[in-house]
């Protein structure tokens, strides 16, 4: 016999963390970090077609420091990582990370030694986004999946530490182009 059936009916039990997390989803601001074609469908998601507004997603903020969603959108180039990770310094936590597109997650076709082969060397993903380029439908249900994420996520210092340790343990991944097994 637990309380909830000595409460009156309508009567709504939650934890902290889990109005958070929904509080979370539902205020998500995308910065963006458009590269190359994928830029394109990236945009093509906010238009009025695809409609990202109605996940509370409208608006890309052209500031770090407003966004907490960074969609890595294309190639990145060796000079261009330094640039990315200063934007994604400047995020306030938590911050999250989508690569779009081939190019972002493994380097794609551009296998050479001006191209960053994964983004998550530089910066830690939280979802992948496969294409070349990705549709905006493709998009959404990545921000959908993230938005689950989110949800779920705990709170506190045992977050901080989690990230902390995932931070790591990216920055330390081996290229994908030195990897055996199913890639090759």
């Amino acid at each position: 016999m637990g309380i909830e059936e000595k409460l009156p009916s309508g009567f709504l039990l939650s934890t902290v963390e889990k109005a958070a997390g929904l509080a979370r989803k539902s205020s998500v601001f995308p910065a963006t970090f458009g590269l190359a074609c994928c830029a394109f469908e990236m945009m093509t998601a906010g238009a009025g077609r695809y409609d990202l507004a109605r996940f509370g997603m409208e608006v890309f903020r052209a500031s770090p420091r407003q966004a907490d969603l960074m969609i890595v959108a294309g190639r990145v180039s060796q000079k261009m990582a330094p640039v990315l990770r200063h934007v994604y310094d400047q995020m306030p936590n938590p911050k999250w990370v989508i690569s779009m597109g081939v190019c972002a997650s493994s380097g794609g076709m551009f296998n050479n030694y001006a191209i960053v082969q994964g983004v998550d060397h530089i910066v830690p993903v939280d979802i992948y986004l496969p294409g070349c380029p990705p549709r905006p439908e493709m998009l959404m249900d990545a921000i959908l999946k993230l938005h689950e994420k989110i949800r779920d996520e705990k709170l506190g210092v045992n977050r901080e530490q989690a990230a902390r340790e995932a931070e790591e343990a990216a920055l330390k991944a081996l290229p994908t182009i030195e990897m055996k097994g199913l890639l090759r």
